[in-house]
């Protein structure tokens, strides 16, 4: 029978990831936290919780649809609202009918998702460390209780910009829909065919819904011109990676995909330009979508984009950051157009 490689020895995974690393020319590090993307996603896709659970985000695009050439290491969760709220999230679409009930939808999302991550999500992978006999620590984080981390005793390090630990976020003003399964597999598995690696079968956001979630962030980081936190120059190259593909070709003259995130954002993600001004989302329909910052967020942007690139997240020989937004003036032109 075939080894796993949570069933080797320390030694004999950090001398395969070394191998790998020479094979492939991907870092070692990186290869070794998509092993632990994949086993926390096959621990939550195969448990109870799965049917309410939608995967999306960056890593979605890389792992489930293989359109981004880039190292995503966060996983972004959603939980059905109408699951969490049932006796509010009444709406098929689960979208409050108006900005008040939007707002108490918010507080009682607020007040119930930590206690479902302590009382559900954790003792699920508390129970597959376990059994596994693997060591790693789990922490709930974030500003409202909403993250996990998955720390990992890493075998091999980076420049610092990837950290030893999954994060999970999750969030639950959202159904999760439209969503498919599909398959996801680890980076290391054609890699070692001798060697058996985590699989999972997760629900998946559709492309065509992230496209226009990632725009739509795009827009107002333009309109705000600040940053919140790193690593937010991802969404420029996936929404480019995006585009390019057939389906989000095929998609982007119907704006139906786009009317459905405006109508959620609108209610649950209210922001705020530079000026204090309330950011409308339906200038995206309306022709005035803004993908390409100006000045100084323009240059924050840069020296993220920067950092992404030396610790070797994208996967292929990266374009330059000025190329980037060229090309993403092209498609907001495009889309604006319409």
């Amino acid at each position: 029978m075939p080894e796993t490689y949570f069933s080797l020895s320390t030694a004999d995974q950090a001398e395969l990831l070394d191998t790998a690393a020479s094979r492939s020319g991907r870092p070692a590090h990186l290869l070794e936290k998509d092993v632990w993307v994949v086993w926390t996603l096959s621990c939550l896709f195969s448990s109870p919780l799965a049917d309410r659970l939608t995967f999306k985000g960056g890593t979605s695009l890389s792992k489930a649809y293989n359109v981004i050439d880039r190292f995503s290491e966060d996983i972004d969760l959603t939980c059905d609202i109408r699951r969490l709220l049932p006796e509010m999230a009444t709406e098929p679409e689960g979208i409050p009918p108006t900005s008040s009930q939007a707002a108490k939808w918010t507080k009682a999302v607020r007040a119930r998702l930590p206690q479902w991550i302590e009382n559900s999500v954790i003792p699920i992978l508390q129970a597959a460390l376990a059994d596994s006999d693997m060591e790693a620590t789990l922490e709930i984080t974030g500003k409202d209780s909403d993250s996990v981390l998955v720390k990992y005793p890493p075998l091999r390090q980076g420049t610092g910009y990837v950290a030893p630990h999954i994060r999970l976020e999750f969030g639950a003003r959202s159904t999760g829909d439209p969503c498919e399964v599909l398959p996801v597999a680890c980076d290391l598995a054609p890699l070692m065919p001798e060697i058996v690696f985590p699989q999972a079968l997760p629900r998946v956001m559709k492309m065509e819904r992230t496209f226009w979630e990632k725009a739509t962030a795009i827009h107002v980081f333009c309109r705000q011109a600040k940053m919140r936190g790193n690593r937010f120059a991802r969404h420029w190259h996936d929404l480019l990676r995006l585009a390019a593909t057939e389906r989000i070709q095929n998609s982007l003259a119907d704006k139906s995909w786009l009317e459905q995130v405006v109508r959620h954002k609108t209610m649950f993600f209210q922001e705020k330009d530079q000026a204090g001004t309330p950011i409308d989302y339906r200038e995206c329909l309306n022709g005035h979508l803004c993908l390409v910052p100006e000045g100084a967020a323009r240059e924050t942007l840069r020296d993220d984009y920067n950092s992404m690139i030396q610790d070797g997240i994208l996967l292929v020989q990266a374009p330059e950051f000025d190329v980037i937004l060229e090309e993403c003036a092209h498609l907001e032109a495009m889309i604006n157009s319409h």
